[in-house]
């Protein structure tokens, strides 16, 4: 129940600031620029390295034709920064918009949209589909799917570490839970993998394009884990209980690297500063957390279905725990190093801000495990003094009514042993469901651009507003033409002079022309506004450079599209401004 309230929170919360991994750092010729005469090529420079679609660049002319371009492909040496040659004659004057679409390091798609000039501006009625934005069916199931591959990982290998370093006397579910864990993340798995290439080029579910998936990085990624969860399926009939035995842990924690990497290869780890050092610390941070999870759902477990548990077993996990936890705790420091660049980055980017949110989480989730901690303290040692009473025993012959009572010794260490059981059956759900909402968050981090990407694209970003800030979907209502999208950029998206770009989809996902676009903000807590951000139509676009917003708060950005010379409609939005 709770992961499935937080999925759908996380999923259909609303609009918020946009998931982009690689962020447009520069592009060439500059948006919004005329030029005398028309470039040789388009230029793109990313935050990070990008992979290329087939389709990632669509220029369009002033009257909406598709312009013939070279193929796309990356500048010399330089993974980061890609480019697509236009014709060397008959380009024209006027204003050419250019939507582009790229699959980041971290195998995330990122788009976005810009014009530039040719000897002139000229008005545009953008009629022709540049290409989809993102099809939220698509991208609400593999989201889905990713998110039941973290949570699979960390039941089978939790799990399975638990049975191997903790020697419970009675297994018990846990085979059923290691199955459990298996299947899911074999079909979560399956499922990325299908849904790839639709993920990719963000258009509507559908099975095609796995030819060309499982030539990219990603896809590969995948089909490399279905071949090691093939391997440990098989692992899984060979071990049967031996579960201690060397061989078998051997095998086993290779497996779980070996697992634990595809994640590594297929996130942030894989980009940016110290990818080595990163890689490992990834596999590690992956390895920790599904250990102390996946640990913590097979000892409870353990604790309500097995008829006996020893002390001994809880002690084992509970230091098993603790090592989890201080690796955890180093990789964590370092990641959030390498994601943030800076103190700003954790109030001012939305990857700073989920970072605060986890940091809490896992702060709570710390206060939990110290209180396991202490009651297995007490069940060691109500344990440790119900086994120095056995040799005090004298047998007693039973009597003809029956046995005879247990002495009051015993009652009472039997008394305190349930005690304690029951508050350790308590306190580790309570871990269990803190750490689901940790495991959660790292995952919704995965998909978010890293503060310090973030703000190295604010530094150079053009004045145009390109889709790296605050970035809000508001959908309208068309009529019977269906619903569309305005899609509005606030850049940087803070106190002070921001430019503001909105680009208005029809309900196919393509550009949409409406007679007049209105944006408004107004902070009613200090009675400002409304403000009017005066956009223009630029062609392609609407848009303005000299936006201020003049203090932090919670502002209310109301939306007016006219979708006709009569008929409009208003949407209202909160934008936070820091």
């Amino acid at each position: 129940m709770l992961l499935g309230t937080v999925l759908v929170l996380l999923l259909f919360g609303g609009t918020g600031p946009a998931s982009a991994h690689a962020a447009l750092r520069a592009v060439d010729p500059e948006d919004g620029s005329v030029l005398k005469s028309a470039p040789r090529h388009l230029t793109l420079t990313f935050t990070e390295s990008v992979g290329l679609l087939d389709d990632s660049f669509r220029v369009l002319d002033p009257d909406n034709r598709r312009v013939r371009t070279g193929e796309a492909e990356h500048v010399p040496g330089r993974s980061d920064t890609a480019r697509v040659t236009l014709p060397a004659q008959g380009l024209g004057e006027g204003t050419f918009t250019v939507a582009w679409r790229v699959v980041s390091a971290d195998s995330h798609p990122v788009s976005g949209a810009f014009t530039f000039s040719v000897g002139k501006p000229s008005a545009t009625t953008a009629s022709v589909d540049p290409g989809p934005v993102e099809d939220p069916a698509t991208a609400a199931l593999y989201d889905i799917a990713r998110y039941l591959a973290h949570l699979a990982a960390a039941l089978l290998i939790g799990t399975a570490v638990f049975l191997a370093a903790c020697r419970p006397a009675a297994t018990g579910d846990l085979p059923r839970l290691l199955w459990a864990g298996w299947w899911t993340l074999a079909a979560a798995s399956t499922a990325q993998l299908l849904l790839r290439a639709s993920y990719e080029t963000g258009t509507a579910p559908a099975l095609d394009g796995l030819d060309r998936t499982l030539t990219t990085r990603p896809g590969l990624v995948l089909l490399a884990r279905l071949g090691l969860l093939a391997l440990t399926g098989l692992y899984l009939r060979w071990v049967r209980k031996a579960w201690s035995a060397r061989g078998t842990r051997v095998a086993g924690g290779a497996l779980a690297v070996a697992l634990a990497l595809t994640w590594a290869a297929g996130e942030h780890a894989s980009a940016g500063l110290q990818v080595p050092v990163a890689m490992a610390s990834s596999v590690l941070h992956v390895l920790a957390m599904a250990t102390w999870l996946g640990g913590l759902t097979a000892l409870v477990t353990t604790l309500y279905r097995a008829p006996v548990v020893e002390a001994a077993t809880v002690a084992r996990f509970s230091r098993l725990a603790f090592a989890c936890v201080t690796v955890l705790v180093v990789t964590g420091v370092y990641q959030s190093w390498r994601g943030l660049g800076s103190w700003a980055a954790l109030t001012g980017t939305s990857y700073g801000r989920l970072l605060l949110f986890k940091l809490t989480a896992v702060i709570v989730l710390l206060g939990a495990a110290g209180l396991s901690r202490q009651w297995t303290a007490r069940l060691v040692t109500a344990g440790a003094e119900n086994a120095a009473r056995e040799p005090e025993r004298v047998p007693v012959p039973v009597p003809v009514g029956g046995p005879p009572s247990p002495p009051a010794a015993e009652r009472a260490g039997a008394a305190d042993d349930g005690g304690y059981r029951r508050g350790l059956r308590r306190s580790v759900a309570v871990e269990i469901t803190v750490g689901v909402v940790v495991l959660v968050l790292t995952t919704v981090l995965t998909g978010t651009l890293p503060g310090r990407a973030a703000e190295a694209a604010a530094e150079t970003a053009p004045a145009g507003g390109l889709p790296v800030a605050s970035v809000t979907n508001v959908p309208f209502d068309l009529g019977a033409a269906g619903r569309g999208t305005v899609q509005i950029t606030l850049d940087p998206g803070r106190v002070g002079r921001n430019s503001v770009q909105a680009i208005v989809y029809g309900a196919d996902g393509g550009f949409a022309t409406v007679p007049e676009l209105r944006l408004t903000f107004t902070l009613a807590s200090q009675d400002i506004g409304p403000l009017d951000a005066r956009l223009t139509d630029r062609g392609g676009y609407w848009g303005t450079s000299d936006f201020d917003l003049p203090i932090a708060g919670t502002w209310t950005m109301r939306t007016t599209v006219r979708i006709s010379e009569t008929d409009q409609v208003s949407e209202t939005d909160s934008i936070e401004i820091r």
